[in-house]
């Protein structure tokens, strides 16, 4: 990461191919649903999170695998159309991850993903040395890609963040190793062991120096070294939830990237991510500049 082209945010993680669908109730056994509505395109934490980036007029950088099959070829495609530094995109024979989601009419959705035997990016497998981040978020989905090279931001004085949305061997690993963990209400209360999310918040804050726990319509909970706080949430009309976490790490990244002030910061992602819940599509609700500043004016 010494030379090369600098970025605000290096998006590390785990991309896939959406296929969604909205309809009027979840489906119950042996029943036959009706869509009343369809959007695909491509999705996963770390790339949507590299496009939310570009969308708010900054630079980003994805690394992840993606295959040679159509759904691969569509996602780079898109990624390269928003402006995503794609050079470190590893390609192959493995299939892309696909989605289908599930998406009623006050926004809840269910998401089935689909990896199958596609195998985690080896190490070798990804020269970083043609990116310069600014900042780096890790969705914790390439393991063994990741720990190396938060270890090398932390040498570096690169700032980190993690996606923790569950509990799993990546964001297990990477918690302990990063600056900014931003957990979703799942993860702190499986990582934590309580559902109660202030005693939650104190046991993070003894893994990690920041810590932001979002819920939701519920708004959000920090801690940073002695000081901790709570956020409300923007009040949306929500059409679709789904990857209103990875625009909110998106954001926030990028505010970490320019040195925004810490509020003001969390104000900014907590914005994007309403402003995302009001589209349908994960990707198509990714919101731009002007769309996050007439929230915050509003």
């Amino acid at each position: 990461m010494e030379t090369g082209k600098s970025v605000d945010v290096l998006c590390v993680g785990h991309a896939a191919y959406d296929l969604t669908f909205m309809v009027d109730h979840h489906p119950g056994a042996d029943e036959k649903c009706f869509a009343s509505g369809f959007s695909s395109g491509g999705g996963g934490p770390a790339s949507n999170a590299a496009v939310t980036v570009a969308r708010l007029g900054g630079s980003s950088a994805f690394a992840g695998y993606l295959g040679n099959d159509l759904e691969g070829c569509r996602h780079l495609d898109e990624l390269k159309s928003e402006g995503v530094y794609t050079g470190l995109v590893v390609r192959g024979p493995h299939p892309t991850p696909l989605s289908v989601i599930l998406v009623k009419d006050d926004g809840t959705r269910t998401v089935i993903n689909y990896k199958g035997h596609t195998p985690f990016l080896e190490p070798d497998q990804v020269d970083f040395s043609p990116c310069r981040p600014k900042a780096v978020l890790f969705d914790g989905h390439e393991p063994l890609l990741s720990s190396g090279l938060a270890r090398e931001a932390h040498s570096r004085r690169i700032p980190t963040v993690l996606d923790a949305g569950s509990v799993h061997r990546g964001t297990k690993e990477l918690a302990p190793m990063i600056d900014y963990l931003v957990a979703s209400a799942r993860f702190a209360r499986d990582f934590a062991g309580t559902a109660d999310m202030q005693r939650a918040l104190a046991i993070l804050s003894e893994t990690a120096p920041c810590v932001v726990i979002t819920l939701g319509e519920n708004g959000l909970l920090w801690k940073r070294k002695e000081q901790s706080g709570k956020l409300p949430a923007f009040p949306v009309e929500a059409r679709d939830t789904t990857g209103a976490g990875d625009v909110f790490h998106g954001a926030f990244a990028l505010g970490v990237a320019r040195s925004m002030e810490f509020t003001s910061l969390l104000r900014y992602a907590s914005a994007a991510a309403a402003v995302s819940c009001t589209r349908i599509g994960a990707r198509k609700g990714i919101p731009t500049t002007e769309d996050v500043r007439r929230l915050l004016a509003s």
